[in-house]
């Protein structure tokens, strides 16, 4: 690294002006980035993060603009530059990595022919020689079989791949500088260790400097060197990495880490900061994040705190203040309470709720008939489950984990009928879910509330729907009814006049679960219900389910790919891989000695926040197409132990250490034990 910067934010402003008033998203901030550097800017959504990074690639949309400040990149002013010229920086020296795959990839062009044409764009290459860089790039991002994958589409990678292909697209022209707005934030956490690793393989070969937009702490943990905090427009604080993470300075930065479920953690509740970020249109005087903190006194209303320095990091708090400060603690009410958490591991009597047995389901993706004659193949299906067994008991939360494509939304949507089971039984209750025609005793919770409110709908309309009918409510009862389920998930009653776009993703969320409660049921599927969240509200959320599950008897099925998340909230914890449950234990038992290869690797992927800069392990591969699954165990193509019978013979569940496994080098004795492989 050098010390001149290669990238100087100086007093950056982002304006968006409108008929009441002009917004201001990005409100004087300044901030450098030397070569080789990761800068890590985290913050909830709608601080600021992204538009940050837009303004510095020349890609904010209209009306939006710059209306202050300068950025410096390589010793020139790049703010002030018409579009043709940062056109030729943009790509060149500055690249860019944006959240979702699919919208940065043109389904109609090969990612070969994409690649290709931005080589050709940006450096004075011929066709021939572009598709040897291009072939070059693929193999470098770890796209196995480059040579063929080349003239793949964008539909034929899967997500982890499709994000490496777009990192290809980023290092076309070698630039100096990458823009990553959630490069891993749609990923699984073994694809997430295959991305940082790569993102950091490329700051240590090519001294490329990086911007890593993230919220996703474990991240900045193991790939940044410095971080920016992010609220409402401005930086809060700023320094290394260790220090923002370890020794927090701000409240809000001090509440965010408090957030955040950690494996091995012995907590109850996680740390919660109320309310939600401030609308543009709303901000509050003084220090933005005074009306959400409990640290804040009178001062704080009246003035914004500007950074000032803090031991290695700057911060903007009047906590710091050697006048206004008045010796006040920062950490005072967001930092993490260490309450002694209720054991885990079930000691009462098995009450079955949901059982499970021999389920399958199969989807028909055949071609048409006429094809099929021609060609002279076969019907082809996706077993998407295949033969699976599971109970769970009255209270528990039972936590269902894998990678994409394992099957467990799948799972989810036959346990409440909305698919019909290819074959094997759901007994909800001790009854048939075949035939239970009491479909209110289970509701479902999906993993986007957005997608799941009827957005011309008033609340009042969309948790009404959901109250039975024929038990001679007056429309007076359901009201008060629908005020009710409101303030059972932390809502006013005088929000049922509001629409779903009026609220936050949290509080929508909170919705989703006023609804799914209306019926009064006693068991809920949740089906990744905080992964599109903050840390912030994902802990809301979390604190929300332990608290209505005491309250209610409640029980869940509670699918994520957040180990962390399941570790904090499960009972019970379930491994799937590619339709089937390889592994399922006590939540205590599985994560404090994991016995499947597959249930180690997933542990293993993830990011230790303890553990400043460490590189997690890798889950080799990706998960096999469930229209062609690998015969015998479906996991021995990625598996270290595999031997000829883990290839032919599908392995028979056994208990082994507390823990029932599938897998035959566990009954073969052959695996070391765990931390020690």
């Amino acid at each position: 690294m050098t010390d001149k910067p290669l990238l100087e934010v100086r007093n950056l402003r982002v304006e968006f002006p409108t008929r009441e008033a002009t917004l201001v998203a990005v409100d004087d901030i300044s901030f450098h980035i030397n070569a080789g550097e990761v800068l890590g800017v985290v913050g909830e959504s709608g601080a600021g993060k992204s538009m940050t990074g837009a303004a510095i690639i020349g890609l904010i949309e209209p009306p939006g603009h710059i209306a202050g400040g300068e950025i410096i990149f390589d010793g020139q002013r790049i703010d002030n530059l018409s579009n043709t010229e940062i056109r030729k920086i943009r790509g060149r020296h500055i690249g860019a990595i944006f959240q979702d795959p699919l919208t940065s990839l043109n389904p109609l062009h090969t990612v070969g022919r994409q690649i290709i044409d931005t080589i050709i764009t940006h450096l004075p290459l011929s066709q021939k020689q572009a598709r040897t860089r291009a072939l070059e790039l693929l193999k470098e991002v770890g796209i196995p079989s480059a040579e063929e994958r080349i003239d793949h589409y964008p539909h034929q990678f899967s997500g982890g791949m499709r994000q490496r292909v777009v990192i290809a697209l980023a290092l076309c022209a070698d630039p100096k500088l990458i823009i990553a707005d959630e490069p891993t934030t749609a990923l699984d956490v073994s694809i997430q260790a295959q991305i940082i690793n790569l993102l950091k393989g490329l700051c240590s070969q090519y001294d490329t400097a990086i911007m890593l937009v993230t919220h996703d702490m474990g991240v900045i943990a193991e790939t940044a060197d410095r971080v920016a905090v992010m609220y409402a427009g401005r930086i809060g604080e700023i320094g290394p990495v260790a220090d923002i993470i370890q020794q927090p300075k701000l409240p809000y930065t001090v509440g965010l880490m408090g957030s955040i479920p950690a494996i091995g953690e012995d907590v109850e509740r996680l740390t919660q900061i109320d309310g939600s970020m401030p609308r543009l249109n709303a901000l509050p005087s003084g220090c933005r994040f005074h009306p959400r903190c409990p640290s804040a006194f009178a001062y704080c209303a009246i003035e914004r705190p500007e950074l000032i320095e803090a031991g290695n990091s700057q911060v903007a708090c009047w906590l710091y203040d050697k006048e206004k400060g008045q010796g006040k603690s920062p950490a005072h009410g967001l930092q993490k309470t260490h309450t002694k958490a209720v054991s885990k591991t079930t000691t009462q009597p098995a009450n079955t709720l949901l059982q499970v047995e021999g389920l399958k389901q199969y989807f028909d993706v055949s071609p048409p008939l006429l094809t099929r004659l021609l060609e002279r193949t076969g019907r082809k299906y996706v077993h998407a489950v295949d033969g699976l067994d599971f109970t769970i008991n009255r209270g528990e939360t039972f936590g269902l984990v894998g990678e994409s494509g394992c099957g467990k939304s799948t799972v989810a949507r036959a346990i409440v009928g909305l698919y019909k089971a290819t074959d094997g039984t759901i007994c909800f209750d001790y009854v048939d879910d075949g035939g239970l025609d009491d479909k209110q005793r289970m509701q479902m919770i999906f993993q986007d509330p957005h997608a799941s409110l009827n957005p011309r709908w008033r609340v009042r309309e969309i948790v009404a729907e959901a109250i039975p009918a024929g038990t001679g409510s007056t429309k007076q009862k359901i009201t008060a009814r629908v005020g009710e389920l409101l303030a059972q998930v932390g809502l006013a009653a005088e929000d049922a006049r509001k629409y779903p776009h009026e609220f936050s993703g949290g509080q929508r969320q909170r919705i989703s679960i006023a609804r799914a409660l209306a019926g009064e049921p006693e068991f809920l599927v949740c089906d990744e219900p905080t992964s599109a969240l903050d840390v912030s509200v994902q802990a809301q959320i979390l604190n929300l389910m332990v608290d209505l599950q005491r309250r209610m008897g409640l029980t869940y099925l509670f699918i994520s790919h957040d180990l962390a998340v399941v570790n904090h909230i499960s009972t019970k914890v379930g491994v799937m891989y590619l339709g089937r449950l390889v592994e399922w234990a006590d939540t205590d038992t599985l994560f404090s000695n994991p016995q499947h290869p597959y249930t180690r690797m997933l542990l293993d992927s993830i990011p230790d926040l303890t553990n400043i800069g460490a590189k997690r392990s890798q889950v080799g591969g990706e998960v096999p197409s469930p229209i062609n699954p690998p015969s015998g165990c479906t996991f021995h193509p990625r598996c270290p132990f595999a031997t000829d019978r883990c290839k032919s013979e599908i392995p028979i569940a056994s208990s082994v250490s507390g823990s029932s496994v599938a897998c035959h080098a566990i009954e073969e004795k052959r695996l070391p034990d765990w931390k020690t492989s």
